[in-house]
């Protein structure tokens, strides 16, 4: 999922200078209204606290509001100090889902003004309503993140896939996110469930973690152990490009995966074969790194343009490039199918996909997974996790 923290520097120092200066803008208005908002529908408004209790809650947000910013960007900065930005990460979720149900609690408040309510009881109703709202959704929305992703199957009919790999089983982990939070034991979880799914290809889009390859070792360690009957595979995300890219290649091709940088790999069974090919995040370019950048021409170089063709790429935006170059499936992930809702509505402005199976163009279709893990925030609200099985299906294969 794509956030201000998420912005590529370039190694010119004039640019990342500007580039901070702006990141902390963008953080200070965010803060000013995620905290303002819900700050007003909760201690100020008509609620007539008395005048020590509002004294005391007020100081209290304003605390909150200014020690936001700072923990986030020594969280996330180039240190990811893991304190800080659970701290962040964390009062982040909190704060948007209480601003989320301050704006819609505009409506309880006209109904109750409409129905004669006058305050301070309808705004004390209104408080009320939103922080009981808000704490079960909190609640519910971390339990979603911490706990091991469901296992969500679908069926894609590959029209070209020819008969021999009919009933090919991929399955798809993306934006596990590994990061300050440990979540060992969450990894090993995951790869326990996926090797039960009896995967002919596992594939893995991106996003692993945030923070060096030495930071995350453990919660990546079990990686090595998932099981694949033909292939491995796996391409950067954009965290992978603030995280140490490099270091994150080499170490998938350690664990034993197939770094698929622009290229790709054919794979064979029953005599018909399957193009698996990836290209690196669309954020790449601006990286820095010499021969980083999202390539579709080079990672399908010298393939036999009659055969089926499954695409491995970080973003759904990616999609154009997929079409163009004749793919049959792209899958995907980076949405976390909006993490926290309403984000989802956000996203869907970004991103030509939120989440499922689509269709884009005469050829093409794509899977949007909706994550594995979780970035930032350990909530996940009416966006639940997957690792997900996608069984091919050749055209006719499927009853009708």
């Amino acid at each position: 999922m794509t956030t201000p923290s998420e912005a590529v520097e370039t190694p010119p120092r004039p640019r990342r200078s500007s580039r901070a200066v702006i990141f902390s803008l963008i953080i200070t208005a965010a803060a000013l209204l995620l905290f303002g908002t819900s700050w007003w529908t909760l201690v100020a408004a008509g609620n007539d606290w008395p005048a020590p209790v509002f004294v005391v809650l007020t100081v209290v947000w304003a605390l909150w509001a200014v020690s936001f910013p700072i923990l986030m960007v020594r969280g996330h900065g180039g240190g990811h100090r893991d304190g800080a930005a659970i701290a962040a990460d964390t009062s982040l979720g909190v704060v948007w889902v209480l601003f989320t149900w301050s704006v819609l609690s505009l409506l309880l408040r006209a109904a109750l003004a409409i129905g004669g309510v006058a305050d301070p009881v309808r705004s004390r109703v209104v408080t009320v309503v939103v922080a009981v709202i808000a704490l079960v959704l909190l609640l519910w929305g971390y339990a979603e993140a911490i706990r091991v992703s469901r296992v969500r199957s679908v069926d894609v009919v590959v029209p070209r896939l020819g008969p021999g790999l009919d009933g090919l089983r991929v399955v798809l982990l993306t934006d596990t996110h590994y990061g300050p939070i440990n979540r060992t034991r969450w990894s090993r979880g995951v790869i326990d469930v996926v090797n039960t799914l009896d995967a002919d290809v596992v594939a893995h889009t991106g996003d692993i973690a945030d923070g060096s390859v030495q930071q995350r070792l453990s919660q990546a360690a079990p990686l090595a152990d998932a099981r694949a009957s033909l292939a491995r595979v796996y391409v950067t995300g954009n965290h992978e490009y603030f995280s140490g890219a490099l270091g994150w290649v080499e170490h998938m091709e350690a664990l034993g995966w197939e770094t698929l940088h622009n290229r790709h790999i054919v794979v064979s069974r029953g005599g018909d074969q399957l193009i698996v090919a990836g290209v690196d995040d669309r954020t790449a370019g601006g990286s820095g790194l010499p021969g980083h950048q999202a390539d579709h021409t080079a990672a399908l170089a010298g393939a036999d343009p009659a055969l089926p063709i499954l695409l491995l790429a970080h973003q759904p935006q990616m999609i154009g490039g997929a079409v163009e170059h004749g793919v049959d499936l792209q899958i995907s992930g980076h949405t976390h199918g909006g993490q926290i809702w309403p984000f989802h509505y956000l996203v869907r402005t970004d991103q030509p996909s939120l989440q499922g199976l689509t269709r884009h163009g005469e050829r093409t279709q794509l899977y949007t997974s909706r994550g594995t893990g979780f970035w930032g925030p350990p909530f996940r609200v009416f966006a639940p996790s997957e690792i997900t099985v996608l069984t091919l299906r050749s055209e006719g294969s499927l009853p009708t």
